[in-house]
């Protein structure tokens, strides 16, 4: 690539820019009134113009690939497909020079101490509302008003940890601000991706335009965060504490805790004793210093707040009174985001700062005050109408866009509530442009601006997250309405630095091979991911098997063998296999809304990943992507004829389950969370195993050669038993492979002793004299195995019923199940204080 200086720039638009619509509105990010390009725009769109037109539309795919390889996703709410939405990133990103950047950050440094000041006063001296400063409608009848705060103290004073205020710059060219998000601010973690992204699939353009990085706004919060621990200061242990996974913004609750070196937890992971909060781990219980929330204010304790929320933790608000956990934002601080605030702001600086406000609010009207609400009544038509205290779903009314019959209704709801409505005055703001079927577009844009307390005062991350409309007649800036995002560039006024998180420290890093302790619930959704897998996989190879024998010539030659492997699939042989009997196992097996067949177990490994993306490696969840694009493109209209579709379906399906389950486990040190991952996997292929067998080969059917080797192909044991046995297949033989021997992988003896060695590493009640009652249950199993007569219980009744291989076979499945019921209740479960655990050969966990 040519290396651009500013001596041969171009200030006339081309290229990609020549028939950019934006150029036509006069109010334009990257073009001056003009038509030419505004000077800090000059060197991205020379250096955009190299690449050639072939060139940029390559780039924006690779852009799109990265977002759907690395799991980058939004949720949708509403949107019976709206989870795991691929992220939506421009090529284009928002470029705002250095010195308007500076001068923004000293606007919203001031702005974030005031409302810092501000509701520390709320849930102090109240001066605000003593004086008149604030009406008190305002804060009593705020439903983020918590009461259980007032009074309550706060880690060095300081309530505001992260701030975010949406910004819109209006035709005037000044940015104003139009929200504040004081709660518990989302998007930062997406304005980090969106850097990853955008800096790797155009490096040169992002090196030579000397953007600014974001790595030391984050070192700035990670060092906040640290400062807050009210105990342990030396090592605080510091968690995320995420909705979970259906929340919109899960996929950055995981990043942002990955990237920060936090443990990611849910609310039932954590417990409140004695007033401290606790982190539930398999060793017991581990002290929480600061806990960095992601739940709003009002649903983290269900004892003082909101009784029916099952998102936080009782006692949190106990444990904060008390001094003995920090919370970022502060409990509370959700008050401030009430849009009513905006037009009361000037006057609350200069009261509590002594200063004029430096970044004005979109001007806004609160229709409580009488003066205000006669204004917003006679120019109802011009304004944006939205609630005074936030709703969920509730979306603005723009005057513009109503009939008259719906701005007399809007006036009718107004006059009876005023205090629950507020008016903003509607922005003409700029437009930027976004890539959109390889051209470019103008759309509106929001940028939401981050702070991080830094010590007495804030520090502005050096970008931001830019969201676009949907198209260019919406009003609407929002993801959840199909907008768009950008990455934000700030740029420098010469070469920048790099800089990372890893930190180099002064003295070397003391070596660890430890991981962490491991939370009780990832511990149980790893037990769970394990056997979902291999049911998965298990019922992939049944119904592989299945399909390649529904040929009318095939049924007609060996009558019982298909029923044995519908009821081994699907749990019963209730399906008319007459006519057509390809589209009818098709349409069972492929059933969305069916309880038996592929869907169920791979709905429920697609929930646990997404729940555990902070553990999942980015090649276990590419592969995953796979199977789902699999599952999407396969057409479930199949004929009989075409059945060849449906195993070739399959055959894909069995190497991707393959893959991800060898990926998951070879991506994870030896530790814990393989432990649990690995030992649920044994119990599901032993039980996936004797049911097989249960369902297969109990009832004897005629010329049982075929059903052998169907059985056989599904439990991956053909070539051993071809190897080990030159005669004909023999139930015995078979039965012996797939059941007794320990040296087949796939074999129940195999999985049990596995089992056991898993169990015996585990933490343990050193104080117990006896072996633990599931470490009885999988010994007394094994044994069992050891000494069962299989050729006894192989020989048929009269009835041709193996009574003693039916026997055998449930005496597997429920003692594998009663395994897996003693181990959730051990180690999931701490409904009570648990007894000290210790590993084997280790001394009691203190």
């Amino acid at each position: 690539m040519t290396i651009q200086t500013t001596d041969n720039l171009l200030a006339q638009p081309r290229g990609f820019a020549a028939a950019y619509p934006g150029r036509q509105n006069g109010r334009d990010e990257m073009i001056e009134p003009d038509g030419s390009l505004r000077p800090h725009w000059r060197m991205f769109v020379n250096l955009l113009d190299d690449l050639g037109p072939e060139e940029i539309p390559k780039r924006w795919e690779q852009a799109r690939r990265l977002i759907r390889e690395n799991g980058i996703t939004h949720n949708v709410y509403g949107d019976p497909n709206g989870l795991d939405r691929p992220w939506n990133l421009d090529l284009v990103p928002l470029l705002v020079p250095a010195a308007e950047w500076r001068e923004v950050s000293e606007a919203l440094v001031q702005r974030a101490t005031l409302l810092d000041a501000l509701v520390a006063d709320l849930y102090g001296p109240a001066r605000c509302l003593t004086e008149g400063l604030l009406p008190p409608e305002l804060i009593y009848s705020n439903p983020g008003f918590l009461r259980p705060c007032h009074g309550v103290g706060v880690p060095h004073g300081q309530w505001l940890h992260l701030y975010a205020a949406d910004l819109v710059r209006s035709r005037d060219g000044r940015f104003r601000v139009l929200s504040d998000r004081t709660q518990a601010p989302s998007g930062a973690g997406y304005s980090l991706e969106n850097r990853i992204v955008l800096s790797g699939v155009l490096p040169s353009v992002f090196r030579q335009c000397n953007v600014q990085r974001l790595a030391p706004f984050f070192i700035t919060l990670r060092q906040t965060l640290v400062a807050l621990a009210p105990a342990n200061r030396e090592n605080p242990r510091v968690v995320l504490l995420t909705p979970g996974p259906y929340n919109e913004t899960y996929f950055e609750h995981a990043y942002l805790a990955r990237y920060l070196g936090y443990t990611l937890v849910q609310g039932n992971d954590l417990t409140v004793r004695d007033a401290r909060v606790y982190l539930k781990t398999l060793g017991g219980l581990q002290r929480v210093d600061v806990i960095l929330r992601r739940v709003d204010d009002d649903y983290c304790d269900p004892l003082e707040l909101y009784q029916h929320s099952f998102l936080g933790v009782p006692g949190l608000v106990e444990a904060v009174r008390e001094g003995n956990v920090a919370v970022a934002n502060a409990l509370g601080t959700g008050v401030l985001q009430t849009p009513a605030f905006l037009g009361f702001l000037p006057a609350i600086c200069r009261r509590l700062l002594g200063e004029e406000l430096k970044l004005p609010s979109v001007q806004t009207w609160w229709c409580g005050e009488a003066d205000a609400r006669r204004y917003v009544l006679e120019n109802l038509s011009k304004l944006v109408i939205k609630p005074a205290f936030a709703t969920p779903g509730s979306d603005p009314d723009f005057g513009e866009e109503m009939s008259s019959a719906q701005l007399e209704q809007l006036a009718a709801r107004i006059t009876a509530r005023p205090a629950d409505f507020v008016a903003q005055e509607h922005v003409e703001s700029r437009t930027a442009p976004v890539m959109l079927n390889d051209q470019m577009q103008a759309r509106r844009f929001v940028v939401r601006a981050y702070l991080a307390a830094d010590g007495g005062s804030y520090a502005v991350m050096p970008g931001g997250l830019t969201r676009v409309t949907a198209s260019a007649d919406s009003l609407v800036v929002s993801l959840q309405k199909g907008g768009g995002s950008k990455d934000t560039w700030v740029l420098a006024d010469g070469p920048v630095g790099q800089s990372t998180l890893l930190t180099t420290a002064s003295q070397p890093v003391e070596l660890s091979r430890g991981g962490g302790d491991l939370p009780s619930r990832v511990a149980d959704d790893l037990f769970w991911l394990g056997r979902y897998v291999q049911r998965g996989e298990a019922d992939v190879r049944v119904a592989r098997s299945l399909f390649g024998r529904l040929t009318d010539s095939v049924r007609a030659e060996n009558p019982g063998m298909v029923p044995a492997l519908v009821s081994a699939l699907l749990g019963h042989a209730r399906v008319r296999l007459d006519e057509g009997a390809t589209a009818t196992m098709i349409h069972e097996v492929f059933n969305p809304a069916g309880y038996a067949g592929l869907r169920p177990a791979i709905g429920h490994v697609q929930g646990l990943v997404r729940a555990l993306r902070d553990r999942v490696s980015a090649d276990a969840w590419r592969i995953l992507q796979g199977i789902e694009r699999d599952l999407t493109d396969f057409d479930a209209n199949l004929q009989d004829d075409q059945s060849a579709g449906v195993v070739h379906l399959l055959n894909r399906l069995t190497i991707g389950f393959l893959a991800f389950d060898g990926v998951l486990a070879e991506s994870m040190t030896r530790g814990q969370a393989w432990r649990f991952l690995d030992m649920g996997s044994r119990v599901e292929r032993a039980i996936a195993v004797a049911r097989l067998v249960r369902a297969t080969l109990v009832e004897v059917v005629p010329d049982e050669t075929a059903l052998l080797d169907a059985v056989l192909e599904i439990a991956d044991s053909s070539l051993t038993y071809r190897r080990r046995y030159l005669t004909q297949l023999e139930a015995p033989a078979v039965v012996d492979l797939l059941v007794a021997d320990e040296s087949n992988p796939r074999a129940v003896a195999f999985q049990i002793a596995a089992i056991e060695q898993h169990l015996a590493d585990l933490p343990r009640e050193a104080s117990h004299p006896q072996r633990s009652p599931h470490r009885q249950i999988i010994l007394e199993l094994r044994t069992r195995l050891r000494l069962a007569d299989l050729g006894a219980a192989c020989h048929p009744s009269p009835a041709k019923v193996r009574t003693g291989l039916r026997d055998l076979m449930d005496e597997i499945t429920d003692r594998l199940e009663e395994v897996a019921e003693f181990v959730s209740q051990i180690y999931f479960s701490h409904a009570q204080t648990p007894r000290p655990l210790a590993g084997p050969g280790e001394e009691t966990l203190k």
